[in-house]
């Protein structure tokens, strides 16, 4: 196969073709021609084909860039890179700042100078970081100066990371990535790169502790934006996209900058995402379309029904996206009540980039997360691989134009099976077709010979005025073989005490079968997440 890496790391430690999904590309959209860029195909053609003056970026302060000024950055800091730092083709860089257009900028000079890019979430220590660059050996890095501590703390221990440029410095700062960028031209000719040379190493978010190191091509790119937007967002280019998801995480990358950017829309980057914040943001941007995760929601609900918004958050928004988590039933509802606007609930995965299953605003089932995205196969399968009948509570099987590559990770060989991405998630698809989730594999919880999926108990609990938040995981019981216990984060006003376990418990009871009650409740003031927001129940089991 050709490729345009000279250094060949990547190619070098893609895992054996019989351990890696079988790749579909059915369909018009997802014909891709051999050379591809994806950076090429997103920023330079929009500006061929005459999106030059459309705006593309907004943030805090005015910023305002059209694709044109987008453009002539990134050209400016491939140049940079190239010219300045050495950078080889095929070459990692670590890219490091909260959202914000310079680290878009950044992102797309990577692509196009074909280097394979890094991102990292802006609350990640010296330690990861040190651990991801050692992983993707990286060698260059891009760093906005507010998140340089960190990094600078973990450079002695990195010996191949030779080239740091810091940007978002002082104006008169002749070192920085912005003084360099001042000495070059405008132009660059993008590396023409093959359409499966890598381009982004995403790291995942490590909901079960241990992050690992996915690989996606220039095809991956441009299969995500050929797939779930057209037909489940539906949006256009008068949208303005908006969200708290980082652009490290594949779900933020999608989402605010590159679906946007694929239909000639506009984005807003925000480095501060508080609920507050992004309530605030929607309508000073006049955003439309929304992306965030399920914990975001409710606490935005909550606040917009406190200011007593009448129309959905000034009247602009239209469309809401949530993925990241499972979507509760009562954070859809209460999102609705405050808004009017059905959200449109996904499932994605770091490893296969974005999302796969879905619906649209128009179709959604409280309870279902929906139905394959087109250019997709999913199926429930059994722990033999064998498919089960509609119904049945099963392993969740996914094919496509995108799927599972860890870098030199034995986990390989249990997320791909038979060709088959496994996601780790336990689903029933009913008998139409839409599938329901249940739990990830490693949580369901089997206590006295019962499956209890901790979800669906996290959502008896929430219909309860008193909760804010709440987890479920199954702890060791030496008669039962696992107990369902609950940690619950209470509203403001509400005491943990031994009548609120009861009340919590009996709450339960009624809502879900009885056997399925948390019989443990245990009260916290928070619950244990990622940086992208994902609850992580393994550090709950030990509790």
């Amino acid at each position: 196969m050709p490729s345009a890496h000279v250094d060949t790391f990547a190619r070098d430690h893609l895992p054996p073709p019989a351990e890696q999904p079988r790749f579909l590309f059915e369909g018009p959209a997802l014909q891709f021609p051999v050379m591809l860029n994806c950076a090429t195909a997103l920023l330079d053609q929009a500006v061929a084909r005459g999106w030059g003056s459309r705006l593309c970026i907004r943030a805090p302060g005015g910023v305002r860039w059209t694709y044109a000024d987008l453009l002539a950055r990134a050209n400016r800091i491939a140049q940079v890179l190239v010219h300045d730092m050495g950078l080889l083709p095929g070459q990692r860089v670590l890219l490091r700042a909260p959202n914000n257009p310079m680290l878009a900028a950044c992102w797309f000079g990577v692509i196009k100078a074909g280097g394979i890019a890094v991102a990292t979430m802006p609350m990640l220590r010296a330690k990861e970081l040190k651990t991801m660059a050692d992983i993707a050996q990286v060698s260059h890095a891009l760093c906005d100066t507010s998140l340089a501590e960190e990094l600078q703390l973990a450079l002695p221990a990195l010996p191949l990371l030779r080239q740091v440029r810091w940007f978002n410095s002082r104006p008169d700062d002749a070192d920085g990535l912005e003084g360099a960028m001042a000495r070059q031209g405008d132009n660059f000719a993008n590396v023409d790169t093959a359409a499966d040379d890598c381009c982004i190493f995403a790291f995942t978010s490590g909901t079960t502790g241990v992050p690992k190191c996915t690989m996606h091509a220039h095809r991956d790119v441009m299969a995500a934006c050929a797939c779930w937007p057209p037909h489940h967002l539906q949006a256009d280019q008068d949208d303005v996209f908006i969200g708290s998801p980082p652009l490290a995480f594949t779900f933020g990358l999608g989402g605010l900058l590159l679906f946007p950017m694929s239909i000639g829309a506009s984005t807003v980057l925000l480095e501060q995402v508080s609920p507050p914040a992004l309530l605030n943001a929607i309508p000073a941007f006049g955003a439309t379309v929304l992306f965030t995760a399920p914990t975001s929601y409710r606490a935005l609900a909550a606040q917009a029904q406190d200011l007593r918004i009448s129309e959905p958050l000034g009247g602009t928004l239209r469309k809401c996206v949530s993925a990241g988590e499972a979507l509760p039933a009562p954070t859809r509802a209460l999102w609705k009540e405050a808004t009017g606007i059905e959200l449109i609930d996904g499932i994605g995965a770091t490893e296969l980039l974005h999302i796969f299953i879905s619906h649209t605003d128009a179709e959604a089932r409280p309870g279902a997360t929906g139905k394959v995205v087109p250019g997709y196969h999913a199926k429930v399968v059994d722990d033999r691989g064998v498919e089960v009948p509609p119904g049945t509570v099963g392993k969740l099987a996914v094919q496509g134009p995108t799927g599972c590559r860890y870098l030199g990770d034995e986990r390989q060989k249990t997320y791909v099976q038979n060709g088959w991405n496994l996601t780790g998630d336990a689903y029933l698809m009913d008998a139409e077709g839409w599938f329901h989730y249940q739990a990830r594999t490693d949580d369901m919880i089997v206590s006295a010979g019962y499956n209890i999926a901790g979800p669906e108990v996290e959502d008896a609990l929430m219909t309860h005025p008193a909760v804010a938040e709440c987890a479920v995981v199954g702890v060791p019981d030496a008669e039962r073989g696992q107990l369902v216990k609950a940690f619950v984060v209470l509203c403001e006003g509400h005491a943990g005490d031994a009548a609120m376990v009861k009340l919590l418990q009996d709450h339960v009871k009624q809502a879900i079968a009885p056997y399925k009650y948390p019989r443990a409740v245990s009260f916290v003031t928070t619950l244990p997440r990622t940086p992208t927001g994902k609850l992580q129940r393994f550090r709950l089991t030990s509790r």
